[in-house]
Formats: structure tokens, C-alpha cells, sequence
């Protein structure tokens, strides 16, 4: 028993197979060498034609190289986590700390209402002491819809908790489980006001009761005041305002927050996270405990490439090994002093007791009255909020700085990912939804870079350089849509003028090209076969790879570019997380959903038109001089540019051939035929 007592609550396993890696890493490099040897040795004399293209493509390819360094930096020593949580139920117990579980929600139409209660459901049901479990819902929407679902759920909580204990029901969410298990065996009184706190469920009171007697988690609905001349700062906003308010009536030392779509897919994560916070010996360093993204609606080839297996599996785990994950605003377990802005010295240890102890006296009245102030729309004035203490302001991803700030005040930061997941949440089902997605984290991941948090500034001597290098993968995305978009542009443009940018299938300069190419693309299929997915959901990721690079990315530089000058102002676009039935049909049948018109189409149809231009163009060119053995030195050209066409085949698909509603338009078909004949009029004249 003693010896028990002395064990680690978690272990920490190095990847397998590493030295296979290093040595791939090893292969590219040598083989980029030899490309750069190539273009610095063979660049066209001045007056030649393709001088300007070509410099234009080694310089791309050097920046390719760069972010290729960055990923691999990331994926150099990944490392996974076990916990022990019977070490923990068997120390501690009769000693567990209190957790305040935080839900945020901004628009019942986009977000539902009955999506949101599932989730509140699910993490009400932990296996957790239940006195020791508060919940909170943050409604920016200040919706009486949401308000009474809630009223609804705080009822039905009273059966559904024993009934999930009873039986370890998992998944936890009420509509999860009942979607994959056999069958199974309020009036409206308050008025409207600008802001309400309403304890809906108070832990503390004896007669807060399930079925069979046993003690509910405390449950709160918080609609925070808004009003026009005070920023409420989107989630950041309504990340500190429960944080504040939380405070006075749980205070618990550990906060979850979870995405309102996010329901708890394992009912153990409370527990799994402790074990990290609580070790005797590591624990006290511990500021927060992130888990996977993970998402149930996927189809079977992950069209869109909304899983994020990779980064999930490979990038996260990386993270961990250089320093730390990054916290991704979801699934994530915070260190309360951690998250309000405490630095961590080395001497601290926690007193677990400290806070297992702490009781609140007052009504339940006075509470919510006391919660009203601390949720006032101009609380935060002339504060550090926003700033030092809490979520980061000004930023479209305000977890990913948050994170960031609280690693650069000393405190580290953990990577768990179970077997069974611990959240669910659920992907976009649309092109134009997934676009516009990644098209606000790049916009704001950019901004991080280009600012005084840049990870090489904010964390110069406080995090590890290789945490500060991994930091980058994700601020990068914006500047590389422009290599991206020039490797897609330019060699077709040339190949249909009749200008040779790499070198011809007889030289022996051309090896160095093919084996990096299907080297680096073979290491790409292998790592998604790796972590669940297929050769078919690897060729969706190459397309939506290209897609993202060509617009979202391109329209988050631009955005940054635009908020720079002042042009405009910076909006918090919330992912739709319905959608009518027939969109849903056609996402599961894997066809591809485009619709409503988008400037980001207009460039995705522009770019499949033009590289078709090209390709049949050049091939035209090619096929007249057969003789003259021309070809040879367009080989990598038209293999380039017959890869984009394959690839964009469900564009020309919406384009000419669907004639669904979820086709492209035709004023996007016009313009983007207008646009890809008038480049490819200029290249040739």
C-alpha cells in the first residue's frame, strides 16, 4: 500500500519508429540540397525567357523548405501519456477538488438548443462527486429558447444522472446515446433583462436531488450584459466573465470549458486530467491538460478533411514533446490561478485541501445579484482583463494566445489523448463552412505572428526554441498561400507558353525532383493510413490541403492586411453546426456542397479553369512537336499541372456537369472562365 503511494498518478512513452523518421527527414534534406543546387546552378542568363519565373519558383521552394523544417521540428520527438486513475481514486478520493465546467453558446440558431443542452448533459454526468461538479452555460445569445431548455435539462438531469450511472452509460449525451443504444425501457416566469444569472440547480441545498436521493452538480445559466458602446469580445469575453463569476459561487480549482457542441464522450476524462494535476511530483507544474479535437460526423473518406487525425495524432503530441501543447479553446482543463494570470515558481505546491474546504454562506439571491456586477458590461474597464488575467483580447484565436501567455509564464502543459475520446464535437458539412473556418484561424494565427506575441518574441527565454519553432506551423499558413498560389499559377502558364522550368526527364537533375516529390508524398499517405484514415481521405486532404492554401489562407492574410489599415474591423464568424436535411445527405454521400456564392470559389473555379487551359493547351504544343522529342523537358510541368486537374475534378463537376442546387453558379462559372481565359491570353501575349 505504501509503495502505491510513491507511484507517478501518469508515464510519459516517447513515439515509436523515430529513427525510420529521421532517417526520411534525413533523405528530403539531402534531396533538397540537390533541387537548390539545381535552380542556383541553371538559372536562365538575363534576357531569357522564364528568368523571373524561375527565381520566382526557387524562392518558393525555398519557403516550402522552411515550413518543411517547422513541421518536421514538430514531429521530431512526439511523446503520449498514460494516467493511472486508480492511484488517484485510492489517494485521493475522499479529497478530490472541485471542477467548474464552462459551456459556451452565442446563437440558438446556429447552435441549438438542444444540441447545447446534450452537452450540459453529458458533462453534468460525470463520474465524478457530483457535489463537486458545477455547470456553467454562457448564452451571448441571451436566448429564452436556450434559457428554458436549460430550465428542461436541470428537470431531467434529476433521472438522467443515476439512470447513467446505473448502467455506465457512455456516451454520456442524452442523443449520442440513444442514437447507438437498443431502445430503452416549466412554465415560462421571469422577465426579460439585460443580464441574467440564474442558479438553476444550487449544489449546496440539501433537496438538490436525483431520483434516488443522491446530490446534483450545481447548475447555472449566465447571459452575460451587452451593450452597444462596450466590446463584449466574443468568447474571450464570455470565457472571463465566467471565470469571474464562477468564482464567487464554485471557485473551484479546476476549470473545464467545452465547446456547446463538444458533449463528453467519456465520462473518466475529470478523472485522467487529475491525474496530471495531482502527481506528487510533476503535478504542481501542470497549468492546463488538453485533449483532442474530435468530431462524429465524419464520413467514411473525411471529404472535407475535418478530422484533424494528423494534427491530433502526430502535431499535438509533438507540441507535448517540445514543451507543451497549445490550447486549441476547447476539451481543455485549466489550472485556475493558472488561467488568472499567476506566474509558477518553482517552489509552489499545491494544497488540494485548501480548496476542498472552502464553503460559501451566502443565498442563493445573493449570489446571483453578487454575479450580475461581476457580469456588468463594463466591469472589465481600466482592468487587466482581457490582457494579464484571462482569456487574450483582440484575437480570432484567443485559446491559442491565451495558451501561449500562460506557457510563458512558466507553467507547462499537457497533451491526453485516450483510446476513448473525451470530447465530440461536430465538423463542418459544407466547402464554404470549412473555408471560412480555417479562414479565421490563419487570419488570427497570423496576427499572433505578426505582433508582439509572435512565440519568438513573447517566448524568447521562456519556453524552449523548438516550442517557439512548432508554435509557427499554424501562423505560417497565411504567407504560404502565396508560394502555394504560385506554384499553382505559374509553371502552368509557363508550360502552355512553352517555357521549361524543371529540368528535362534525361537529365539526371530531374532525380532529385521525383524522389522528393513521392518520398514526401508517400511519408504524407503512410501517416494518414497510420491514424485511421484512407487512401481515398488521404486524396480529400491533398485537395482540401490545396484549397485551404488557395483561398482561406490567402483571405486570412488579406483580412490581417485589411484590419492593418483600417479598412475593416475584426468579426467572430461562429461555425454553423446544423444543416438542412439535403446538405446533409449529399455530405454523406461524400458529394461535394458548394451552393451560395463565394469569392473563395470564384478563385477555386478560376484556378481548376486556368490549369485545365493550360494543360490541354501545353499538351497541344507538346503533341505538334512529338518529333523534335519536346516533351522530355516539360515532363514534371505536365505531371504538375495534370495533378491539378485531377485533383480539381469535383470543381469542373459543379461547374459543367451538376445540376443540383449545391452546383457552382453560373455567375461564378462566367467569371471565372472570363478570368482564366484573360491569364492565359496575357501569358501567351
Amino acid at each position: 500500500m505504501a509503495k502505491d503511494d510513491n507511484l507517478p498518478l501518469f508515464e510519459t512513452k516517447s513515439a515509436k519508429g523515430r529513427i525510420l523518421f529521421q532517417i526520411y527527414s534525413l533523405l528530403i534534406f539531402v534531396g533538397t540540397c540537390f533541387i537548390f543546387a539545381y535552380r542556383l546552378s541553371h538559372i536562365p542568363a538575363k534576357g531569357e525567357p522564364g528568368r523571373w519565373a524561375w527565381m520566382g519558383l526557387f524562392f518558393s521552394e525555398l519557403w516550402f523548405c522552411f515550413y518543411w523544417f517547422v513541421t518536421t521540428v514538430v514531429r521530431w520527438n512526439p511523446i503520449y501519456r498514460n494516467s493511472f486513475k486508480d492511484r488517484l481514486s485510492h489517494r485521493y478520493e475522499k479529497a478530490l477538488p472541485g471542477i467548474d465546467i464552462f459551456v459556451c453558446t452565442a446563437d440558438p440558431v446556429i447552435e441549438p438548443p438542444v444540441m447545447v443542452i446534450n452537452t450540459v448533459l453529458s458533462v453534468m454526468a460525470y463520474d465524478y462527486p457530483p457535489e463537486k461538479l458545477s455547470v456553467y452555460l454562457s448564452d451571448d445569445g441571451g436566448s429564452d429558447l436556450t434559457f428554458y431548455a436549460m430550465l428542461e435539462a436541470s428537470r431531467f438531469s434529476k433521472i438522467w444522472l443515476p439512470f447513467c450511472k446505473k448502467f455506465e452509460v457512455e456516451p454520456r449525451s442524452p442523443e449520442a446515446y440513444f442514437c447507438t443504444a437498443v431502445e430503452p425501457l416549466g412554465e415560462p416566469v421571469l422577465a426579460k433583462e439585460w443580464s441574467t444569472v440564474k442558479i438553476l440547480i444550487d449544489g449546496r441545498d440539501f433537496e438538490a436531488v436525483d431520483i434516488q436521493g443522491q446530490p446534483l452538480p450545481t447548475l447555472v445559466y449566465f447571459a452575460r450584459e451587452k451593450r452597444a458602446q462596450y466590446h463584449h469580445h466574443f468568447k474571450a469575453g464570455a470565457m472571463n466573465a465566467l471565470i469571474r463569476v464562477s468564482s464567487t459561487i464554485s471557485n473551484s480549482p479546476i476549470i473545464l470549458n467545452v465547446d456547446c457542441d463538444m458533449y463528453s464522450n467519456n465520462s473518466k476524462s475529470v478523472r485522467d486530467a487529475l491525474c496530471f494535476f495531482m502527481d506528487e511530483e510533476k503535478g504542481n507544474e501542470v497549468g492546463f491538460v488538453q485533449f483532442p479535437q474530435a468530431f462524429e460526423n465524419l464520413t467514411k473518406n473525411d471529404v472535407y478533411s475535418s478530422s484533424l487525425n494528423v494534427t491530433m495524432e502526430m502535431e499535438m503530441p509533438g507540441f507535448d514533446g517540445n514543451g507543451g501543447p497549445c490550447y486549441i479553446g476547447t476539451g481543455c482543463f485549466h489550472r485556475r490561478e493558472a488561467l488568472s494570470g499567476k506566474k509558477y515558481n518553482k517552489n509552489y505546491k499545491e494544497d488540494w485541501k485548501r480548496w476542498s474546504n472552502r464553503s460559501v454562506e451566502e443565498s442563493t439571491r445573493v449570489l446571483e445579484e453578487t454575479s450580475k456586477v461581476l457580469a456588468s458590461c463594463n466591469y472589465e474597464e481600466n482592468t487587466q482583463w482581457g490582457k494579464e488575467i484571462g482569456l487574450k483580447y483582440d484575437s480570432a484565436v484567443e485559446d491559442v494566445l491565451t495558451g501561449l501567455a500562460i506557457q510563458c509564464r512558466g507553467w507547462r502543459s499537457i497533451y491526453f489523448n485516450p483510446k476513448r475520446k473525451g470530447f465530440l464535437g461536430v465538423a463542418p458539412t459544407t466547402l464554404l463552412q470549412s473555408l471560412i473556418q480555417h479562414r479565421r484561424w490563419s487570419d488570427g494565427d497570423f496576427k499572433i505572428f505578426a505582433s508582439r506575441h509572435c512565440p519568438f518574441v513573447l517566448g524568447y527565454k521562456k519556453i524552449p526554441l523548438k516550442l517557439q519553432l512548432s508554435y509557427c506551423i499554424y501562423p505560417l499558413w497565411a504567407p504560404t498561400s502565396l508560394t502555394t498560389l504560385y506554384y499553382v499559377i505559374v509553371p502552368s502558364l509557363c508550360f502552355l507558353r512553352g517555357i521549361s522550368l524543371f529540368p528535362q526527364i534525361s537529365n539526371p537533375w530531374v532525380l532529385a525532383f521525383v524522389f522528393v516529390i513521392f518520398l514526401h508524398r508517400a511519408y504524407s499517405l503512410g501517416e494518414c493510413i497510420l491514424f485511421g484514415g484512407t487512401f481515398k481521405g488521404w486524396w480529400n486532404d491533398q485537395r482540401m490541403w490545396l484549397y485551404r492554401r488557395t483561398t482561406s489562407y490567402f483571405f486570412g492574410l488579406l483580412d490581417y492586411i485589411l484590419k492593418r489599415l483600417g479598412f475593416t474591423k475584426s468579426t467572430f464568424v461562429i461555425t454553423t453546426k446544423v444543416a438542412d436535411d439535403d446538405v446533409s445527405q449529399r455530405y454523406e454521400q461524400e458529394v461535394m456542397e458548394f451552393g451560395t456564392s463565394s469569392p473563395m470559389f470564384t478563385i477555386l473555379a478560376t484556378l481548376a479553369l486556368l490549369n485545365a487551359f493550360c494543360f490541354f493547351g501545353g499538351l497541344k504544343r507538346v503533341i505538334a512537336d512529338l518529333e523534335t522529342m519536346v516533351w522530355e523537358q516539360f515532363s514534371l510541368q505536365i505531371l504538375l499541372c495534370g495533378l491539378l486537374v485531377f485533383i480539381n475534378l469535383p470543381i469542373y463537376q459543379g461547374l459543367f456537369f451538376r445540376k443540383d442546387v449545391a452546383s457552382l453558379s453560373t455567375s461564378i462559372s462566367y467569371q471565372s472562365t472570363i478570368f482564366a481565359l484573360l491569364a492565359c491570353a496575357i501569358a501567351l501575349y
